[in-house]
């Protein structure tokens, strides 16, 4: 099956800058989002779309990888489990040189011990967590269970049954390697393999942990509390040190990466840290002027509309958009002028005597409201 492209998805073009991906992602997102069409399995199928090709797109290396090798290059990044209706899953790719031979070769890499024996640390965890648009914007403290590999409690980790230990592997003597040795031409050829007795451990466990199964490991689901910071926004990851998978080994635990995810929010519109909102006024309003109330992150704030105000005029209120470290972002608001469809015989002739004392006819061969929109440039 042919999968689409990415810019193509997002619609915008291949030297797009970062910041006009973000805005088209946001864009498509508030139209596709499944909390504004419910029950519509295609908008949440294109939603899901949107959301991987930001995924790609919206990170410097995938992007770069994708332009280099296309879905190719990518495509392990996207393949995480999921449970809940969240996403987790390994972050994948390979740990070191040695990985590298491995995949390659597939033997092992000796540099005087075997590297199957060391330590390990454990695979990190994505989690995508989805906030509403006020969590996100002044931060939340969340709870996430999160099913992953720890360590088996009942033996410590070593895999065999308690009062008792792993043996040494009788086959590679503890190496976790066999080396078959090969006389060429060229001199001797020495091949290292993982051995297939104990699997590379040097070591056979007899009796095995009735709780994992010799495995050493088990799944569990562990609850982890989330402090998300003000100001964080779609595409945001947050690191949370040492609760991935568990290490090998007694090797050290991976990370949890949270993902976030952001609701639309029902009039609100957000640009970085700057709120957008808009706002219908009557058009004696605008033609006299006046004050209005309108709604804030905060609650309701005074906007002092002047006189001759025409549509589509947009005003700032200082420090009430996103909070940051760096400081807190603005709110604008955008007018909208609406004339209304009908008027009364009354209300016609009041505005015609206000049209002819501003030394002004109105034609006959025009609509009365058609003449008053094109005057003020409002909403019908």
């Amino acid at each position: 099956m042919t999968q689409r492209d990415l810019y193509e998805i997002l619609g915008v073009s291949r030297d797009a800058s970062q910041d006009e991906i973000k805005k088209a992602y946001r864009k498509l997102a508030r139209k596709y989002h499944p909390d504004v069409n419910p029950d519509n399995e295609e908008a949440e199928k294109k939603f899901k779309e949107i959301q991987k090709a930001y995924e790609v797109l919206g990170d410097d290396k995938k992007r770069q990888r994708y332009d280099q090798f296309g879905h190719a290059g990518v495509d392990e990044d996207a393949q995480h489990g999921g449970f809940g209706g969240q996403d987790f899953g390994d972050f994948g790719g390979f740990g070191g040189f040695e990985d590298i031979f491995d995949a390659f070769f597939g033997g092992g890499f000796s540099g005087g011990g075997s590297r199957r024996q060391r330590p390990r640390r454990g695979s990190d965890l994505l989690y995508r967590l989805e906030l509403e648009f006020e969590e996100a914007v002044f931060g939340a403290e969340k709870e996430a269970e999160i099913p992953r590999t720890e360590s088996c409690e009942k033996c410590e980790g070593s895999g065999a049954k308690p009062g008792t230990s792993p043996e040494t592997c009788p086959t590679c003597e503890g190496r976790g390697e066999i080396r078959q040795a090969k006389q060429t031409p060229l001199g001797q050829f020495v091949n290292v393999s993982p051995c297939n007795a104990c699997g590379g451990d040097g070591k056979i466990i007899k009796d095995k942990c009735p709780e994992c199964h010799g495995e050493g490991k088990v799944v569990r689901r562990r609850k982890v509390k989330l402090n998300i910071p003000e100001g964080v926004d779609e595409g945001n990851r947050l690191r949370v040190a040492g609760e991935g998978q568990a290490g090998s080994r007694g090797g050290p635990p991976g990370d949890l990466y949270v993902e976030i995810s952001v609701k639309p929010h029902e009039y609100f519109e957000r640009e970085g840290n700057d709120i957008y909102y808009e706002a219908n006024i009557s058009f004696p309003l605008a033609a006299i002027g006046g004050e209005i109330e309108v709604p804030t992150l905060e609650g309701k704030a005074k906007l002092k509309v002047p006189e001759g105000t025409g549509n589509g005029a947009t005003f700032k209120l200082k420090n009430q958009g996103v909070p940051t470290r760096r400081g807190r972002g603005h709110q604008y608001v955008k007018i909208n002028v609406e004339v209304p469809k009908k008027l009364n015989a009354e209300q016609k002739n009041i505005l015609k005597d206000f049209a002819k004392s501003m030394g002004e006819e109105i034609p006959d061969d025009k609509s009365f409201i058609g003449r008053v929109r094109d005057t003020f440039g409002g909403k019908g």
